[in-house]
């Protein structure tokens, strides 16, 4: 703001002009001071009013430019965020739809693995036969695990020596056996002695019964025909035994754990066991 300067006028005594001179006389003026109304003339409480007031619009301009910039940072970061969670929620679907196909297929190749082995299973057990009996196997073109008379127990087939069916020796009769692609029974478990024993029956007398596929070897162990020595010993009272034989019977109506007899040349009826035809 500009000052207003003020001159003083110069006021002679006797109210004349003064008189002229040949030389003129430096005209005198009084201190010259600037006219400040005493309303706007600055003190140091105002000054620092203003100070404070230019640092307080500093301060609201950054703080505004503060929020408007974080509240752009805030609704990027929500956009990336939904997009992201988008993308995470599509990914999860895909995974989840990837495991299920993997699951669908893993049972898929399961059931065609089974599939193939039994298959293989079943050629196995019909390249046992010189001529596939396939009228008993498959009756009236409809294939069963066992044939015609056979009785399926645990995955075995069992044939018992019926009544027209006459009665052989113990080579005789693993022979007869081995001519259906089977041979003499062999037991395995309690649990399979008790199904053989309540599917033979008493018959001619005390003596006779069913030839099992066990035998004495030259060195005095008993052995199934499968490879390996006996370990259940169902053997009736000892002074009931021969003495002489070599091969095993099963003597029916007996206690179960004490129904096996060791005779030698002898003719009696006998038990067959093969595979099943399927798994």
């Amino acid at each position: 703001m500009e000052e207003e300067i003020n001159y003083a006028t110069v006021v002679f005594k006797n109210g004349h002009l003064p008189p002229k001179e040949n030389k003129e006389e430096p005209t005198i003026y009084d201190d010259v001071k600037p006219k400040v109304p005493a309303a706007t003339e600055p003190d140091g409480e105002a000054a620092a009013s203003r100070s404070v007031f230019r640092v307080l619009a500093v301060f609201s301009v950054t703080l505004c430019v503060l929020l408007l910039a974080s509240v752009g940072v805030i609704v990027y970061v929500s956009v990336v965020m939904n997009q992201q969670t988008a993308t995470l929620s599509n990914l999860t679907a895909e995974n989840q739809q990837l495991m299920t196909e993997r699951s669908v297929l893993e049972r898929e190749t399961e059931e065609l693995s089974r599939t193939a082995g039994n298959l293989n299973w079943t050629l196995g057990v019909i390249m046992k036969y010189d001529k596939f009996p396939v009228s008993e196997f498959c009756p009236e073109k409809k294939c069963q695990p066992c044939r015609t008379d056979w009785i399926l127990f645990e995955g075995k087939c069992y044939l018992f020596s019926s009544e027209d069916l006459q009665w052989l020796t113990w080579n005789q009769s693993r022979k007869y056996c081995q001519g259906r692609a089977a041979d003499l029974v062999v037991i395995d478990s309690l649990h399979e002695h008790e199904f053989i024993s309540n599917h033979t029956k008493y018959y001619y007398d005390w003596a006779h019964g069913y030839w099992l596929g066990l035998y004495e070897t030259v060195d005095k162990y008993w052995r199934w025909i499968d490879g390996h020595n006996d370990t259940l010993g169902y053997w009736i009272a000892r002074e009931k035994l021969r003495g002489d034989g070599r091969y095993v019977l099963l003597l029916p109506g007996r206690r179960l754990t004490a129904s096996w007899n060791k005779v030698g040349f002898m003719y009696n009826k006998f038990i067959c066991e093969s595979d099943t035809l399927t798994r």
